[in-house]
């Protein structure tokens, strides 16, 4: 069977459920550079065209997508990512697919995240891989305040409390069931532990679903907060005396069925491919940092002291660690897995996981070695104990991580030129405006005594 016969009967099945289920509107989603979710409404009979031609649209108008002078996109719907929305219950029958971007003459678009992921994941796959994630995703409910005041959080929760927590648990359950419904699976979900702060995992998946699953479950939630009169934040780091929100990734390369991750007899049941992808990753952690760690608030997180990693080294039960290897039982082997503890919530999923891929074979590619294992809390080695150790702390701000990624030909070569240099421009420009900023704490700390 040619891979035309099986798009024919996912577009048939496509159609047919559009019948079924009286759907209206069709929103072809996409993302822009930043990770921001967008989306053009067509209606039920443009189907076929869209699956035959794809839908046009102008790209000057989407963050990063087109030099002026090559405007004309076009979105191709993926007709495998076919769901109706659960929440438009006064509007019944809308549906969403995601869509490859393309240029007018059928090229992929060099200015699409999705196409980006999709290359990393054929690199992988021309080594004989394909590379799972398994997220967990926290975020924050806040009260619906006036934009620009101080976050209020909607609880006083701590850590896996199941106390009445009223709105906050009734959230937890609407959003899991409205995704559920979308055909994500989610692992299980509990009270973090910062005031307000909520976490959902999501079952393992190939990394390129994960990813549209993630623009999924934020979309969603975002649905049900508003539709219960909260305010739902991805933001990395809102308060200051409480912890950000990360979204730890779990992730494992597969040899057809077989977890190319595993070997019982090493003593971290790390497999010599595992302890490279590992050595890959912390080796480009730097150099990565500007796409896993966006924005300027991301590096409020990745401070010393809290559940986030400041440096980059690998440990077994070390929570300060960038990788850290979970222990799992021997009989486990498919469970096989590292965890990258850098991301934070408010990454470009496709962007994200296609550089950690890429830094991961690269490891594999080169053979990296796996430096020793930083078994005890990092934060509390010295500078020099830790330089002997060849730990590198991670940048300290969007300025440094913009720098590292400047001169980093993987990110490059993950990226492609134009969404490497558009995305460099972006982070920079974005850093100039904040470094411009006078803020509460100058104020505080300067205008009386200065």
């Amino acid at each position: 069977m040619g891979h035309n016969d099986h798009m024919d009967r996912q577009t048939d099945f496509v159609l047919r459920q559009m019948e079924e289920h009286d759907i209206r509107f069709v929103r072809l989603w996409f993302t822009d550079v930043l990770g921001f979710l967008k989306s053009v409404a067509i209606a039920p009979a443009e189907l076929e065209g869209a699956f035959a031609e794809g839908v046009g649209f102008d790209g000057s108008a989407i963050e990063g997508y087109a030099r002026v002078y090559e405007s004309d996109m076009v979105a191709r719907p993926d007709p495998s990512t076919f769901q109706q929305l659960p929440w438009r219950q006064q509007a019944r029958g809308t549906a969403r697919m995601f869509c490859d971007i393309a240029l007018p003459d059928g090229s992929p678009s060099f200015a699409d995240p999705r196409g980006v992921l999709k290359r990393a994941l054929t690199r992988a796959s021309d080594m004989g891989f394909t590379f799972y994630t398994h997220p967990e995703i926290e975020f924050f409910l806040l009260e619906q305040g006036r934009p620009g005041a101080n976050p209020v959080p909607l609880d006083h929760g701590g850590y896996f409390d199941h106390t009445t927590l009223g709105q906050g648990t009734d959230f937890r359950r609407d959003a899991i069931e409205m995704l559920e419904q979308m055909g994500i699976a989610v692992e299980y979900s509990h009270h973090e532990a910062a005031p307000g702060q909520h976490e959902i995992d999501l079952r393992y998946a190939d990394a390129l679903t994960m990813a549209d699953n993630i623009m999924t479950l934020r979309c969603v939630i975002r649905e049900v907060a508003a539709a219960k009169g909260i305010h739902a934040s991805f933001m990395p780091k809102p308060f200051t005396e409480y912890p950000g929100s990360g979204m730890h990734t779990h992730v494992s390369l597969f040899e057809g069925d077989t977890n190319a991750f595993y070997d019982a007899t090493h003593e971290a049941r790390l497999s010599a491919v595992g302890r490279q992808f590992v050595a890959g990753v912390l080796r480009h952690a730097t150099e990565i940092s500007a796409v896993t760690n966006q924005w300027v608030n991301s590096y409020k997180r990745l401070v010393e002291g809290g559940e986030a990693p400041a440096y980059s080294c690998w440990g077994r039960n070390n929570r300060s660690a960038l990788v850290r290897v979970p222990m799992f039982g021997i009989d486990k082997q498919s469970s096989a897995r590292v965890e990258i503890r850098s991301l934070d919530s408010a990454c470009n999923p496709y962007l994200a996981y296609a550089v950690i891929l890429r830094a991961g074979l690269a490891g594999i590619e080169g053979q990296y070695e796996l430096p020793d294992e930083a078994d005890n809390d990092v934060w509390a080695l010295t500078g020099r104990q830790r330089m002997a150790m060849g730990i590198e702390p991670l940048p300290h701000n969007l300025d440094e991580a913009v720098r590292a990624m400047e001169n980093s030909e993987l990110v490059a070569d993950t990226l492609g030129e134009h969404l490497f240099e558009h995305f460099l421009t972006n982070k920079r420009a974005e850093f100039e405006e904040y470094r411009a900023q006078v803020t509460p704490f100058e104020l505080e700390r300067y205008l009386r005594t200065l």
